[in-house]
């Protein structure tokens, strides 16, 4: 029997069992028993090439001593217990004991405990739980070098399973996107890179990252050099079955103490307590979106960009905490992220004012289907300098496709034309050419051009709230006032402080209002969801196109409102006596008018 039946049959015999419910507890009950078993073969190469090691499991919860089967008197292979004793081996000596383990006795003890702690035993027949470790035993060998191999390949199908048990916004990434993106930010071995993914799921990036820097080994390579792969990456996770799942894949990759896959929530550590020593040259993820985090979590974050949408909050921690100077990052974002406002802004502000924001790879639908139709992005950015230019490349279908899907999903070699276009960064992508799919946006104008705008209304709605102020204070030097005032008086201050009082209320409305003006100039240049200039125009009758196009239709709307507001307010605000243009009110020039849209074609280089 081939790998691929052996871990089919071994689903189908799950499913009889009247205590596994759903796809999600078959995979976790398969992983955990899979962990041991390949742990138990790993250990045994170890004890193979030095005899002095010694197993940090009790000798009863090793794979070798309660789960393998052993030839019998007739040299046949049979189980060491009964189907009974099994279970209740795994129930009441199993898992008690490795939940136990001292995490600091040695770095494969923490391992291990992280893997059980909040793993179960979902089965509850011992005839079919014995059956599953029986096809284990007949179908894996993970000593064979060629079936290790197979087993790797298989691991993945069990990955692309999992997608199906995923909640909202946690869809394990698609292995054409996690090489892409692994190739594109190149970490290098040579100079001892680390990354992180700070939401590392089963492992995708990072076994990636690991293939790649193996590719970089050769004859002259040291033993360091190969040594160094293991200590380059890093992983947090928040949720058990991902965890456990990413811990065993490392096994499968030949990595033989995964002690740097943390089991933790990353969002949930507070602001100050991450420290330079945090930081890491790569930051390659994909992390959850459209959820929110529990009550509590993300307080400590800075105000201005805190939120609980976690897609935000991963992006604010790579800018400030995660990423080094210098460091290059790629992440997977929803267009919601690009076209967000509010934080969402706030957010896109700080990222392209800390890091060079130099591609957006704009990934079509259905990249993660069947289980999201939610459009996604790459992002690709450096840290240590403000964005000036943005390249955006729109990733067509392949000939034939009108979408993906399970059995036509993304493939590795439809990324031949980026990779062909790609450039060196260290010359600004001086080689990059606009085509079909291919453009540019001159962030740097842009904003420039915003502030043009937005500057003078915000320096008029400081000069209302100085006012206000100023007011406000007369108020309250007033209402003291009128605790000694003579009876006679007191008619008249408590008039005065009617009339300062409405001056103030309507100096502060001012304010507001030229300040929300000013914010919605200025934001608008962070809507990073633009269309292709270069693409033909084609009708589409999709609703999310449609809706899109209302919604671009409305911020056009709202953007000549504002122009014109702010052209009235202008000339009402302007001195009476001032002569009219054409009587030499003056050579100086206004600026062109800003349109309050994305990027259209003036900015374009």
């Amino acid at each position: 029997m081939n790998l691929s039946s052996t871990i089919k049959t071994i689903q189908d015999i799950m499913r009889k069992d009247a205590g596994v419910d759903g796809d999600a507890q078959r995979i976790g009950q398969l992983a955990w028993l899979l962990f041991l078993k390949v742990l138990d073969q790993r250990e045994q190469e170890w004890a193979d090439d030095d005899a002095a090691y010694e197993s940090p499991l009790p000798a009863n919860c090793r794979w070798c001593n309660w789960a393998a089967y052993k030839q019998d008197a007739e040299g046949k292979s049979a189980p060491q217990l009964s189907a009974e004793d099994t279970l209740k081996h795994i129930n009441e000596v199993l898992f008690p004991t490795l939940k136990e383990l001292d995490p600091h006795s040695d770095p494969l003890s923490g391992v291990i405990k992280s893997v059980f702690e909040d793993s179960n035993n979902y089965m509850k027949s011992g005839t079919l739980l014995l059956e599953v470790i029986g096809k284990l035993e007949e179908g894996i060998d993970f000593s064979d070098l060629k079936e290790r191999q197979q087993l790797g390949d298989i691991y993945e199908q069990i990955l692309n399973d999992l997608r199906s048990a995923g909640n909202a916004g946690e869809f394990y990434t698609p292995r054409a996107l996690t090489q892409f993106m692994v190739q594109r930010v190149n970490p290098r071995l040579e100079q001892r890179e680390t990354v992180l993914d700070p939401a590392c799921g089963t492992g995708g990036f990072l076994t990636a990252t690991i293939e790649h820097l193996r590719a970089q080994l050769h004859t002259q390579s040291s033993i360091a050099d190969k040594q160094a792969i293991e200590a380059s990456v890093f992983g947090f996770e928040k949720k058990q079955l991902p965890h456990l799942l990413c811990t065993t894949n490392f096994l499968l990759h030949g990595i033989d103490v995964p002690s740097q896959i943390i089991h933790t929530n990353t969002l949930a550590k507070a602001w100050s307590e991450w420290s330079a020593a945090d930081k890491h040259d790569c930051i390659i993820t994909n992390p959850p979106f459209g959820g929110t985090e529990e009550d509590g979590v993300g307080t400590s974050y800075p105000s201005t960009t805190r939120t609980r949408e976690t897609a935000d909050m991963f992006l604010v921690l790579i800018v400030d905490k995660l990423l080094k100077h210098g460091g290059r990052g790629a992440i997977v974002l929803p267009d919601g992220t690009l076209f967000g406002e509010g934080v969402k802004a706030k957010v896109k502000e700080k990222l392209l004012s800390e890091c060079n924001l130099h591609t957006i790879v704009r990934l079509p639908n259905g990249v993660f289907n069947p289980y999201t139709g939610i459009k996604s992005n790459l992002l690709f950015f450096t840290k240590g300098q403000p964005t000036e230019t943005i390249w955006y490349y729109e990733h067509p279908y392949p000939a034939g496709y009108k979408s993906y899907s399970k059995t036509k999903p993304i493939r590795l070699e439809e990324f031949a034309a980026e990779n062909a276009w790609w450039g060196n960064e260290a010359s600004g992508f001086a080689e990059r050419v606009e085509n079909e799919y291919a453009w540019k946006v001159d962030f740097k104008a842009k904003k420039a051009d915003a502030l043009s705008w937005a500057q003078p209304l915000w320096q008029q709605a400081e000069h209302c709230g100085n006012q206000a102020s100023a007011l406000e204070s007369q108020i309250k030097n007033l209402r003291d006032a009128l605790k000694t005032v003579e009876p006679a008086e007191r008619a008249a201050l408590e008039q005065e402080l009617d009339t300062l009082r409405t001056q103030a209320e309507q100096l502060r409305l001012q304010e507001r209002d030229e300040k929300a003006a000013a914010d919605r100039i200025y934001y608008a240049i962070f809507n990073l969801d633009l269309k292709n200039p270069n693409a033909p125009e084609a009708e589409s009758h999709d609703p999310d196109v449609l809706l899109k196009k209302y919604q671009q239709l409305l911020r056009d709307i709202e953007g000549l409102q504002r122009q014109l507001k702010a052209e009235l307010g202008a000339a009402l605000n302007a001195p009476l006596l001032s002569p009219p243009p054409e009587m030499g009110g003056g050579d100086e020039q206004s600026p062109a008018p800003y349109s309050g849209e994305g990027f259209g074609k003036g900015d374009r280089l």
